[in-house]
């Protein structure tokens, strides 16, 4: 695809193929990240669709994301779970990074949980803690790569959208309640996006630390943007992988942020499936 905005009926040309291909009808979206895709194997006479089965969609190209949509049921919910996602670093434009949401819109789903692994800046949290994510910062929107720039699709939403309450209110209740009752640590916070690939300098960290960001990863926040625009309520967790470098004393890698799945998915499994079991 060598266009850098996507028509609507290059989007329902991939909605069509979904269809063609589940008798399931989703009502909730989910994305895993980096390292968390397991928690899909938890997903009920599930229906398997590789991305590259798929028309216009694209393909990830990282380590850690399978790269596969899995519909079915989750605590008796019909759930479309994205299992790896694509990444603005991997050379793609925003308008393909953004296209499973839209995609997701026009089959019809309302909730979209999104999660992440990313690198925790708050010096209070731990490698293995979970964040609920309150708001975020959206740096490469504002460098100018926001994924609603170009035509405006107006038949899913307006051309100038509101952000001022990005994560669902209360989804964010139930994750709090979901955390309470299994005993998980719920950190809260605000995460940036940023382009990546590269991880971020210890100057970095400080700049986004005064900035008011908890947690930094290269994801999460293109397709928030155009989730609030199609009028689809979010849910965000970030795992968080690995400490903030801010003094420059540590390395940090993808295979940290890998291995620190393992620790996460369960805490991740269980607030999910309780928030998905309260809705």
């Amino acid at each position: 695809m060598n266009q850098p905005f996507l028509t609507l009926a290059q989007i329902d040309e991939v909605a069509d193929a979904i269809r063609a291909r589940t008798s399931q009808q989703p009502r909730i979206g989910m994305i895993l990240g980096s390292g968390l895709g397991s928690l899909a194997d938890s997903v009920q006479s599930p229906d398997v669709i590789p991305y590259s089965e798929l028309p216009n969609w694209p393909v990830s190209t990282v380590f850690g994301h399978v790269g596969q949509l899995v519909i079915g049921a989750l605590e008796n919910q019909p759930v479309l779970v994205m299992q790896g996602r694509v990444h603005f670093y991997e050379g793609i434009s925003m308008s393909q990074v953004t296209l499973p949401v839209r995609v997701m819109q026009r089959l019809g789903i309302e909730i979209l949980i999104v999660t992440n692994a990313a690198g925790a800046i708050n010096p209070d949290f731990e490698p293995g803690d979970l964040m609920l994510i309150t708001d975020h910062l959206n740096f490469v929107g504002m460098a100018g790569f926001n994924p609603l720039i170009g035509p405006n699709l107006d038949e899913l939403g307006p051309r100038f959208p509101d952000m001022s309450q990005a994560y669902d209110r209360a989804l964010n209740d139930l994750a709090r309640k979901a955390a309470r009752e299994h005993g998980v640590l719920l950190q809260e916070g605000v995460y940036v996006g940023l382009s990546g690939p590269s991880f971020e300098t210890p100057a970095d960290l400080r700049f986004l630390r005064t900035a008011g960001a908890d947690a930094v990863g290269m994801s999460t926040v293109p397709e928030v943007t155009v989730a609030r625009h199609g009028g689809t309520r979010v849910l965000g967790i970030s795992g968080i992988s690995n400490k903030a470098n801010l003094d420059g004393n540590t390395m940090t890698t993808h295979e940290e942020v890998i291995e620190a799945g393992r620790v996460i998915v369960p805490k991740l499994e269980k607030v999910v499936r309780s928030v998905l079991s309260l809705l």
